[in-house]
Protein backbone atom coordinates (compact mmCIF):
# COMPACT_ATOMS: atom_id res chain seq x y z
CA UNK A 1 0.00 0.00 0.00
CA UNK A 2 1.39 3.39 -1.01
CA UNK A 3 1.67 6.23 1.48
CA UNK A 4 1.66 8.93 -1.20
CA UNK A 5 -1.11 11.48 -0.97
CA UNK A 6 -3.48 11.75 -3.88
CA UNK A 7 -3.58 15.17 -5.49
CA UNK A 8 -6.77 15.85 -7.45
CA UNK A 9 -6.28 16.70 -11.11
CA UNK A 10 -6.90 20.33 -11.98
CA UNK A 11 -10.19 21.12 -13.62
CA UNK A 12 -10.01 21.07 -17.42
CA UNK A 13 -13.33 22.83 -17.93
CA UNK A 14 -12.80 25.88 -20.10
CA UNK A 15 -14.60 28.95 -18.77
CA UNK A 16 -14.14 32.59 -19.54
CA UNK A 17 -12.93 34.48 -16.49
CA UNK A 18 -13.57 38.19 -16.23
CA UNK A 19 -10.94 40.53 -14.80
CA UNK A 20 -12.29 40.58 -11.24
CA UNK A 21 -12.06 36.79 -11.02
CA UNK A 22 -8.53 36.76 -12.50
CA UNK A 23 -7.53 39.41 -9.95
CA UNK A 24 -8.99 37.28 -7.15
CA UNK A 25 -7.22 34.11 -8.34
CA UNK A 26 -3.81 35.74 -8.85
CA UNK A 27 -3.83 38.46 -6.20
CA UNK A 28 -2.73 40.95 -8.88
CA UNK A 29 -4.46 44.18 -9.79
CA UNK A 30 -5.43 45.28 -13.28
CA UNK A 31 -2.30 47.28 -14.10
CA UNK A 32 0.06 44.47 -13.10
CA UNK A 33 -1.90 41.87 -15.08
CA UNK A 34 -1.77 44.05 -18.20
CA UNK A 35 1.96 44.74 -17.71
CA UNK A 36 2.65 41.01 -17.44
CA UNK A 37 0.56 40.38 -20.58
CA UNK A 38 2.51 43.08 -22.44
CA UNK A 39 5.79 41.40 -21.42
CA UNK A 40 4.51 37.97 -22.53
CA UNK A 41 4.53 36.65 -18.95
CA UNK A 42 0.77 36.18 -18.50
CA UNK A 43 -1.95 34.61 -20.67
CA UNK A 44 -3.44 36.99 -23.21
CA UNK A 45 -7.00 38.18 -22.73
CA UNK A 46 -9.55 37.49 -25.45
CA UNK A 47 -11.86 40.18 -26.73
CA UNK A 48 -15.49 39.47 -25.80
CA UNK A 49 -17.01 42.71 -26.98
CA UNK A 50 -16.25 46.36 -27.54
CA UNK A 51 -15.36 46.97 -23.89
CA UNK A 52 -15.12 43.46 -22.49
CA UNK A 53 -12.27 40.95 -22.25
CA UNK A 54 -11.88 37.59 -20.57
CA UNK A 55 -9.28 34.92 -19.97
CA UNK A 56 -9.43 31.16 -20.55
CA UNK A 57 -9.74 29.54 -17.11
CA UNK A 58 -7.48 26.64 -18.07
CA UNK A 59 -4.71 29.02 -19.16
CA UNK A 60 -4.97 30.93 -15.89
CA UNK A 61 -4.96 27.75 -13.78
CA UNK A 62 -1.91 26.48 -15.72
CA UNK A 63 -0.13 29.80 -15.22
CA UNK A 64 -0.77 29.58 -11.46
CA UNK A 65 0.44 25.95 -11.38
CA UNK A 66 3.62 26.92 -13.25
CA UNK A 67 4.34 29.62 -10.65
CA UNK A 68 3.88 27.04 -7.86
CA UNK A 69 6.24 24.63 -9.61
CA UNK A 70 8.90 27.34 -9.99
CA UNK A 71 9.17 27.82 -6.25
CA UNK A 72 9.54 24.11 -5.49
Amino acid sequence: MSTQSIVPAPSTEHRILRRAEVEAKTGFKRAHIYNLMKDGKFPKAMRLGVRAVGWDSVEIEQWIADRRNERA
